[in-house]
């Protein structure tokens, strides 16, 4: 392994070796998420080349987006148990091969198992729950910084992936896309391997910000009760309900409703799918900023706030959204709005669970607080694809997550105060 003596080097240099992890991490979760994004930009043509209706597609989106939030919880658990670095390469292993297998297929059913069991189980082996267990290991100073980078890496993956598979898709086909997508996977394969270390502790160093020896691992435990003590002790507190409920409806404002959806919408009022492709690829730009900003934003200010004001702009953007006129302007204006939170709600929710119920824990907890972010995404994914097919229009799903996005501001204050971690090991 390279880790040791590049350690060393860069600790020569007064520079932790933190960074390498994240740099790492957010390589392979930016990949993830083009591979989590391609079927918002290949929705069409599988409709084009099969001829399967929306409805269809969209229910191996909503299995995708489910598994990759309920395998969360039990993803933090495995981790734990297991390490970063096994859990990442088992999941982009089932990714890339569900990808590749999918060049093949020619059957509805196929779609559903490959793109919706494969690649969703796959995805959630780490899901969002590795920014948030690498940020809480490796760091206590900066700490709100790091999930604001490694979050933005879905965004970045947006900017990334969104024009450019558009692009491939449109000049050679779909096929050409996905495999573009599967040489990626195992770049970022290959520099895990080579690169990742699971704690501080194994090259003999504390972690950023954190004063004295390095912390010793918890215990990891067995997966299926140490994620679900996790859940039967933060399921008393409000705290935790409250944050589970905001989630879902970021999940349903976001992954499943936007990333899914916002091409085929923008179709339907004659905007060329390059140029919808592109709107995703702006917001990923403002994206970036503003869920790295959140980061710091959240290391200096109470995080309640921080999510009341995310939460509200989000829904305005979306309850405007059918007033755009679906213009260049109209669209411009909604893509740096939404986008500057688009998930900037993930640094203050990963720091009031972390506050809440404690350090060690914190990975487990958010993992089941995830998973209701993901079961809003699966819900928004097939619900707008029923809405199209049903009643010819996507406009009654983005009014309805718009309004549930300003029911999310006036929820999270019922967090409260910050309070002692529940059944913490910090």
């Amino acid at each position: 392994m390279l880790s040791t003596p590049l350690a060393a080097a860069l600790a020569r240099r007064d520079i932790h070796y933190a960074w390498v992890v994240v740099a790492v991490t957010f390589l392979s979760m930016l990949v993830s998420a083009g591979a989590v994004g391609a079927p918002g930009v290949l929705l069409l043509p599988l409709q084009r080349e099969f001829g399967w209706d929306t409805a269809d597609i969209s229910t191996a989106m909503a299995i995708r987006l489910l598994l990759f939030g309920l395998m969360g919880p039990f993803a933090a658990a495995m981790i734990n148990r297991f390490g970063v670095r096994r859990m990442v390469l088992s999941s982009l292993t089932l990714v890339g091969g569900g990808l590749l297998a999918s060049l093949a297929m020619r059957e509805v059913w196929q779609l559903i198992l490959l793109w919706g069991f494969v690649v969703g189980f796959g995805t959630g082996l780490t899901a969002m729950v590795l920014g948030a267990t690498i940020a809480t290991r490796w760091f206590v100073a900066r700490r709100g910084l790091v999930i604001g980078l490694l979050t933005a890496s879905s965004a970045t993956g947006q900017l990334v992936f969104m024009p450019l598979l558009s692009m491939l898709t449109e000049a050679y086909g779909w096929r050409t896309a996905i495999a573009l997508l599967c040489g990626l996977i195992a770049v970022a394969a290959l520099a895990m391997l080579a690169l990742m270390r699971d704690r501080p502790a194994d090259l003999g160093l504390s972690a950023v910000g954190e004063v004295g020896a390095a912390s010793p691992a918890a215990p990891a435990g067995a997966i299926l009760s140490a994620a679900l003590g996790a859940l039967r002790d933060a399921a008393g507190t409000r705290a935790f309900w409250v944050l589970f409920a905001t989630f879902f409806i970021c999940g349903a404002s976001t992954n499943g409703l936007i990333q899914t959806h916002l091409i085929p919408l923008c179709v339907d009022f004659s905007v060329p799918e390059v140029q919808a492709a592109g709107l995703l690829a702006l917001m990923g730009i403002f994206d970036f900023v503003g869920t790295v900003g959140s980061g710091w934003l959240s290391d200096r200010y109470d995080n309640r706030w921080l999510l009341v004001w995310y939460y509200g702009l989000r829904g305005l953007s979306l309850l405007y959204l059918p007033y755009s006129d679906f213009t260049l302007y109209g669209l411009s204006v909604f893509a740096v709005f939404y986008g500057l939170d688009w998930i900037a709600t993930v640094p203050p929710t990963v720091r009031l669970t972390a506050e809440r119920f404690g350090r060690e824990r914190a990975n487990l907890v958010f993992g089941w607080i995830f998973a209701g972010h993901q079961l809003g995404a699966a819900s928004a994914a097939f619900g707008a694809g029923l809405s199209r097919t049903a009643l010819q229009t996507y406009l009654p799903a983005f009014a309805t997550a718009g309004a549930l996005c300003l029911l999310a501001a006036v929820l999270v204050p019922l967090v409260g105060s910050r309070a002692k971690p529940v059944a913490a090991a910090d």
